[in-house]
């Protein structure tokens, strides 16, 4: 939801959505500078959560901001441009901050995987105090980006030295886009074993329910509304009634606006998705 006019409102427009939960940028997301948070602007947020239990806030990391870098100026500033998002999620108490792990650009996928690493690792080092922590996100591949193999992010974690600070966020479409089907159920199975191995099911912290525009292993980007898309219904099926992840948080990134009937676009995806759910 958009902050414009102060972040609580991010808050109050997720309730006339009909919302659980809600996702918000602290900032700018394509800028690198912020106007510095108030403890007002903190309290404004925290009451209207609570005002209008919407819960589990989070934050997403701004675009700009590239951890796997191979330029040491831009890797610099996109550590210190991230560790800004974390002290402001903590300050607004956000639990977690949602980061796509970064773009190698000009050098490969190892290179650029080391490069996430020692960022994330030099982040911890400075925050010891912080109890925000940073979801890394699956990504839909695309150009030079890292994230769309499960396997980017269990290397990740394992180079890191303080995994137990990290976690991560499943965006159905990106997953999609990379190549990982979810229509059927066999598919959707065979998918969740696979990260379960690979990165681990309880590491996930929160998802993106996106249907995509573009087919299968694409490695385009491109969110659409739920069962409007190349993944269809089926899929969203089967992830709202796996008993593994009741209890973690979903969150909308489909297109806004209104459909033919004048609907807003949130609260027609939000009725398609809540009548999924096996009763």
């Amino acid at each position: 939801m958009s902050i414009a006019g102060g972040i609580y409102r991010a808050v109050e427009a997720a309730h006339q959505m009909g919302c659980d939960c809600v996702q918000v940028f602290t900032k700018n997301n394509n800028q690198w500078r912020a106007k510095p948070l108030t403890d007002q602007d903190a309290a404004k947020f925290q009451a209207a959560l609570d005002e209008l239990k919407i819960s589990h806030p989070i934050a997403h990391d701004s675009y700009l901001i590239n951890l796997a870098s191979p330029d040491d100026e831009l890797w610099q500033k996109s550590v210190d441009a991230f560790l800004v998002e974390l002290q402001r999620a903590e300050q607004l108490r956000i639990p977690y901050v949602v980061a796509h792990p970064g773009a190698y650009t000009t050098s490969d996928e190892m290179s650029g995987i080391r490069r996430i690493a020692q960022a994330l690792d030099k982040i911890h080092t400075q925050t010891p105090e912080l109890k925000v922590q940073c979801l890394l996100e699956t990504t839909a591949g695309q150009g030079s980006n890292l994230g769309w193999r499960f396997e980017h992010l269990a290397e990740i974690l394992q180079q890191v030295k303080h995994p137990k600070r990290l976690g991560v966020c499943l965006d159905t479409c990106h997953v999609f886009a990379a190549g990982y089907p979810l229509a059927t159920r066999g598919d959707y199975r065979a998918t969740m074993k696979a990260f379960d191995e690979i990165v681990g099911c309880g590491l996930i912290r929160a998802f993106h329910l996106n249907d995509s525009q573009k087919p299968l292993g694409s490695r385009v980007d491109r969110h659409a509304h739920i069962g409007q898309g190349h993944i269809g219904i089926d899929a969203f099926r089967h992830l709202l009634n796996d008993s593994r992840f009741q209890k973690i948080p979903m969150y909308l990134e489909t297109p806004k606006g209104e459909d033919e009937q004048g609907r807003a676009w949130d609260m027609v995806n939000l009725e398609t998705l809540r009548n999924l759910v096996k009763k």
